[in-house]
């Protein structure tokens, strides 16, 4: 349990200036107004598509993820040792009973990763700032087994 609430809190403070996409003291979304870029998602049972992302550092991306499926999904942006830690997360509460479903509601994560969690038949947004820091991040689903059986790809930082 320690090594667990260990790496959770090491992912955590690796990602908390990522879920705004800059550094500094005061994390805010950007606006849709300020939208460099739309990229439409679709996350079916166990795949999104597009697979991967090339964007640059800096940029202001609008996703629209339609969840195809027949399954509840998310989309959650992080480095891979948070992503790491949020399926750690997620599997923990899905044993303890906690969540509605296979996941969970409300589209926030305490963890401060950017996040939205889509019900079969919905779309969610999610505006994103790409951090001038990171030159790989990866997009997933946490929601137990849904990685492992394919739905993450990689978002390639680079100007």
């Amino acid at each position: 349990m320690r090594k667990t609430l260990l790496a959770l809190a090491t992912g955590l403070a690796a990602t908390t200036a990522l879920a705004a996409g800059q550094h500094g003291g005061h994390h805010e979304a950007p606006k849709d107004g300020n939208v460099d870029r739309t990229i439409s998602f679709e996350a079916g049972d166990m795949w999104f598509m597009p697979g991967q992302l090339d964007i640059q550092p800096g940029e202001i991306v609008k996703f629209e993820i339609t969840n195809t499926g027949n399954l509840q999904h998310e989309f959650v942006i992080g480095d891979a040792a948070a992503q790491a830690a949020h399926r750690e997360m997620m599997r923990d509460m899905a044993a303890s009973g906690h969540g509605h479903g296979s996941g969970h509601h409300g589209g926030g994560h305490g963890d401060a990763m950017p996040s939205v969690t889509i019900d079969p038949g919905e779309t969610a947004t999610l505006v994103w700032t790409a951090p001038a820091d990171e030159e790989e991040v990866e997009f997933a689903c946490n929601i137990p087994g849904h990685y492992e059986a394919g739905m993450n790809g990689d978002i390639e930082i680079s100007g």
